[in-house]
């Protein structure tokens, strides 16, 4: 049992979980980070910027209605006006801390078009380099914030629940062993689930962890069929794959193959810029067929991609490939988990005293497609709504009660098997990626049951990975059509019916697997 006992307990240090923490100030606030601040976090990957109706011709209302066109059908579109409406005082604040976003040289915001979007509303820094310098910027503000307690090296392995409420956190300092924090309030800002597959974008770290470890305690979870994978990863064998951003084909950039056929003019009238989820389809069909889809910077950019896109020509420099001279080879890659732990509009789980911000949630925000640079603007406002959650609760007296018999369950609190990781990250790959189909989706459910019965209990965090591709692939199964990021084979087309977003407890994605 720790000897601390907290006041507010914030689970992850990517922007979601700063953000709430800053938000809070001068409450007392303390914030688990499993690597050094401001490392691990896929906050600080994230290229493209934060979406918002900056310019005096746009609006909320349109940013709104692009997300719920963007999601295929099953965005909640109150959430969707609730965020975009919140979306400029957000960005300003990150302004007003010193977050550089690039400017025009009357002092206004850059704004890039990204896919999707019936304006230029995403407001960036250095081109690519949004997410990294908000986090810096994040980062600093916290360090001089006296009322922030960030406790590095620490990892949460299980969240401590009776009677559908928080009691407590298991947690292990750089592998040692559990101890148990317990707070009034807390927030899980633990990321996504990326790299649960072979090919991603996401930092290493990003495994599904929060969301397995919240169903494990009984949350419900919504919508975790939908997976969005990035069209256009920079295909150089490397794990994760670098991020060719959106914004490149927002500038102008375009995908041909080996022949040199710019072939989504005859997918989609958007071209380049259709939504993400048709865009790598179409990258991934041309990679089965071995025409070795490319991004093409060279006309619409140039030379200018080498300051304007850092991260981008960095990349391709490190590998001998020269962007002003050459197209960038590309592959999709799993990118951003749409779904994730339920909330209600406060942000609040099916776990009473639990709230959850960040792509650990899911809001209804996203539906099956989330829109380009949404995902950095739900974190914050979403950061900022369950803060406002958290304060009321401890100002209404109602904050979770310390107990003071809590143990620490008897399961496995071992480090992870990598074996058994790769295993999972294959079957993850093979069966769950961009096109699905039921007997794909079967077999995986049989291997994770298989991986189970020879790993399972023997690594909490394990344990936390194979309930969230678990979910994925049980939600992926029972979703009998094609929506957005979610795409069968055997069931190419909508159905009317399943237009809603869905929820599935891992008691019953667990129910599914040993049925098959």
């Amino acid at each position: 049992m720790s000897d601390d006992q907290h006041n507010i307990l914030i689970i992850g240090a990517g922007l979601a979980g700063l953000y709430a923490a800053l938000t809070l100030a001068p409450q007392k606030v303390t914030v688990l980070s499993p690597e050094p601040l401001g490392f691990g976090a896929s906050s600080a990957w994230a290229q493209g910027g934060v979406a918002a109706a900056m310019d005096e011709n746009d609006t909320p209302e349109a940013h709104a209605l692009d997300t719920v066109n963007a999601g295929d059908g099953i965005v909640d579109a109150d959430i969707a006006k609730f965020v975009t409406a919140a979306a400029k005082e957000h960005v300003l604040e990150l302004a007003e801390v010193g977050t550089p976003f690039d400017r025009t040289p009357q002092g206004g915001f850059v704004m890039s078009k990204e896919a999707a979007h019936g304006f230029a509303r995403v407001v960036r820094v250095k081109g690519d380099q949004a997410g990294a310098a908000i986090m810096k910027t994040l980062v600093e503000e916290v360090q001089r914030t006296k009322s922030i307690t960030v406790l590095e090296g620490y990892t949460a392995l299980d969240l401590l629940c009776e009677n559908n409420e928080m009691q407590g956190v298991v947690v292990s300092k750089n592998g040692k062993e559990p101890e148990i924090i317990q707070a009034k309030s807390y927030l899980l800002a633990a990321g996504g689930a990326g790299s649960l597959y072979l090919k991603t974008t996401n930092p290493p770290s990003v495994r599904g962890l929060a969301l397995g470890m919240a169903a494990r305690a009984g949350a419900k979870i919504a919508d975790a069929e939908f997976v969005q994978f990035h069209p256009t990863a920079i295909d150089l064998n490397l794990d994760p794959a670098p991020l060719a951003t959106e914004a490149l084909r927002g500038e102008g950039a375009i995908l041909i193959n080996k022949h040199g056929e710019r072939y989504m003019l005859a997918v989609h009238e958007d071209a380049e810029l259709a939504p993400r989820d048709i865009v790598a389809r179409a990258n991934f069909h041309q990679h089965q067929i071995g025409n070795v889809p490319m991004l093409d910077t060279r006309a619409a950019i140039g030379d200018h991609i080498i300051d304007e896109f850092p991260s981008v020509s960095g990349a391709c420099l490190k590998a001998g490939i020269d962007p002003t001279k050459q197209p960038i080879p590309i592959v999709p890659a799993a990118h951003y988990h749409m779904g994730g732990v339920f909330t209600d509009q406060t942000g609040m789980s099916s776990i009473d005293g639990l709230w959850v911000a960040g792509e650990a949630s899911s809001t209804g925000l996203h539906g099956a497609n989330r829109l380009a640079s949404n995902g950095l603007l739900e974190a914050l406002v979403y950061a900022a709504t369950c803060a406002t959650g958290m304060l009321n609760k401890l100002n209404d007296n109602k904050g979770m009660q310390y107990h003071s018999n809590l143990k620490i369950p008897e399961i496995g609190h071992a480090l992870v098997d990598e074996d058994a990781v790769l295993k999972l990250r294959e079957t993850m790959s093979a069966h769950v990626g961009v096109m699905r189909d039921e007997q794909g989706l079967a077999a995986a459910l049989r291997k994770f049951k298989e991986l189970d019965a020879q790993y399972g209990h023997k690594s909490t965090n394990f344990d936390n990975m194979l309930a969230a591709a678990t979910l994925i692939a049980a939600a992926a199964y029972n979703r009998k059509e094609s929506r957005g990021g979610h795409y069968r084979t055997d069931y190419p087309e909508k159905n009317d019916t399943l237009r809603h977003r869905t929820e599935i407890t891992l008691t019953d994605a667990i129910a599914l697997r040993n049925s098959l």
